[in-house]
């Protein structure tokens, strides 16, 4: 239904102005007319119906329109309303009556009533206050249909706006009355669900499965003996009409496994990511680029601040797992009362306190990628157990539930403390140490990588330069010597935290200078002054020292396999950093 811009008001209802026409000709005796605004015969009966669409000649219609004031003539042809009429000493007219249309404050349109005969006349005078209350009640009567007509066209344009809108979205939307039916469903609903605009006043079934996946709620839909999973949400919506309706707004799971992938792919870092190019940084590199494609578990060590989680984003890069999804978790940062609900999930009424609907863990949603285990030393025994037996049978049961799920997924776990010695104290399954320790990986410290040292801190200094709007360019000799000199307890972090800081008290010269250094550097370069300042003839560099101790460990233990962990022992060392050692000073 749209609106004609040429087409006047009044003629938008001219079917309802023609059956008011016949009836005030019915009820009154005489003959009708009606114009609208233009002076265009809308209706009319007896002589004035075939006339209906041509422009009507009468004066008196005109000052209706410009005045809006309604008139009796009496005696037409004699009245002043008649002097400037075409039909002026022509006229056949007994009577005529002229009343306004009203329309939102504006004239529309004039109803005119004549009488052709003296008997006419005479009836219409007789009752003349009732039949103008008539009159004027049908011309309210037409203002009432033309404000019908608007709210159709208003409504039925926000419908279609709103019809615009909802097959714009990405997400599938259908609208289910009381009785179940479809009463509307969007494209992307059609597209997805297979359907066309037929299915419209078809039912559906929409049930809850009281679990969630992404934070919506998964529902089992039929559709015409067709049945579907969906994760959305069922809103209930109230009319003006006391009408109970629904609308249902999902994704297919499919989908948000995919959209969830691609969040996961755009947050994947490759081999480049991991900036140095050090000898053991090499190493590094070549180490993940082997061990990538494969689906064996990972154990990555390394100090605090070494960068795991950047280490096992890199194999998750470089796998064929790369376009599925990287699941990681904290296991330290997650009270152990939560950790299992974290990494297992639970079915609904698994517990007090847990959510009404259930909860997916991150293995399930790791399923088909990888799930990165960080700080996994720290894990409590009891779920060292039920790790254990996810990874040996790959299989997983939810919190409260018996159902065994399937699990197509590679682990990556990582810690920065001595599970060895976590062992030793009967604070971690030696079972699960092996389980996990398939492919170790040791991160260097940042103090054993020679030359990335400056190569890191350029890279940050852009970031920092970008993100506080700054730019430093330079960094002086004396700033650049303490720097390199520093032990760097917490490695890249720490590294990155000094360049931030340093950043941040920067000038407009660009220049990075000793005082702007963090406290910790300097007062490690005054401990090391006073060292210097104290030190006597024959002592020895912690280097020496550290030499002569693996050494003298090997010598006792011997150098077999079975020597050199009895040897990683003794010292307190893990096997790994003794290897490295042993090659770092070229023992033999």
């Amino acid at each position: 239904m749209e609106i004609d811009i040429n087409e006047t008001t009044l003629n938008r209802v001219r079917g309802h102005v023609r059956k008011y026409a016949e009836v005030i000709s019915s009820v009154m005796k005489v003959e009708v007319e009606i114009v609208d605004s233009k002076m265009t015969r809308i209706a009319g009966t007896g002589i004035y119906k075939k006339a209906v669409g041509v422009p009507a000649k009468g004066s008196v219609y005109r000052d209706v329109l410009a005045t809006g004031d309604s008139h009796i003539i009496k005696e037409p042809g004699k009245d002043a309303l008649c002097m400037g009429c075409a039909d002026k000493g022509r006229c056949l007219e007994k009577l005529e009556i002229s009343t306004p249309i009203f329309y939102r404050g504006e004239i529309v349109g004039v109803i005119g009533l004549v009488c052709a005969t003296d008997s006419q006349r005479r009836k219409v005078l007789e009752n003349l206050d009732s039949h103008l209350k008539f009159v004027k009640q049908i011309s309210e009567f037409i203002a009432i249909k033309l404000y019908e007509y608007d709210e159709n066209v208003i409504s039925k344009e926000r419908k279609d706006i709103l019809n615009q809108i909802l097959n714009s979205m990405d997400k599938g939307v259908i609208v289910v009355n009381v009785e179940d039916k479809i009463i509307s469903i969007n494209n992307s609903a059609m597209k997805e669900l297979k359907l066309s605009p037929d299915y419209l006043n078809y039912e559906i079934s929409l049930k809850t499965k009281e679990e969630h996946i992404y934070g919506k709620e998964i529902y089992e839909v039929v559709i015409d003996k067709k049945e579907y999973l969906l994760a959305g949400k069922l809103l209930a919506i109230s009319s003006i009409a006391k009408e109970s309706y629904r609308a249902f707004i999902f994704d297919s799971i499919k989908k948000l496994n995919a959209e969830y992938q691609q969040i996961s792919s755009e947050r994947a870092i490759n081999i480049e990511s991991i900036i140095g190019d050090s000898y053991p940084m090499e190493r590094l590199k070549t180490k993940i680029k082997k061990v990538a494609p494969t689906k064996s578990t990972v154990l990555i060590t390394g100090e605090s601040g070494t960068g795991k989680e950047l280490v096992a984003r890199a194999i998750h890069a470089h796998s064929d797992r790369r376009d599925k999804p990287f699941i990681a978790i904290n296991c330290a940062a997650i009270p152990d009362a939560l950790l299992e609900s974290e990494l297992f999930g639970y079915v609904k009424g698994a517990f007090s306190g847990a959510n009404p609907n259930g909860r997916m863990g991150k293995f399930e949603l790791a399923n088909g990628g990888v799930i990165f285990l960080d700080e996994i030393g720290d894990m409590p025994l009891y779920l060292q157990v039920k790790l254990l037996r996810v990874l040996q049978e790959r299989k997983l049961v939810r919190i409260g539930s018996n159902k065994l799920m399937d699990l197509d997924i590679r682990v990556i776990a990582a810690t920065n403390i001595d599970l060895k010695e976590r062992i030793d104290k009967k604070k971690f399954r030696e079972d699960l140490y092996y389980r996990l320790n398939v492919i170790p990986i040791e991160i260097p410290g940042l103090k054993e990588r020679e030359g990335d040292i400056l190569l890191i801190m350029d890279k940050l200094i852009d970031k920092y330069n970008e993100a506080l709007n700054k730019y430093v360019h330079t960094v002086d000799e004396e700033a650049k010597g303490l720097l390199l000199n520093y032990s760097w307890p917490g490695n890249v972090r720490e590294l990155e935290n000094t360049v931030e800081f340093m950043i941040n008290l920067s000038d407009e010269r660009g220049v990075i200078t000793k005082e702007m250094l963090p406290d910790n550097i300097l007062n490690e370069e005054s401990r090391e002054c006073r060292g210097n300042l104290e030190s006597r003839e024959g002592i020895q560099t912690i280097a020496q020292v550290e030499e002569r101790l693996i050494i003298d460990a090997l010598n006792l233990c011997g150098r077999d396999t079975k020597g050199k962990n009895e040897a990683a022992k003794m010292l307190g060392i893990g096997i790994a950093t003794l290897y490295r050692k042993i090659e770092k000073y070229r023992i033999d």
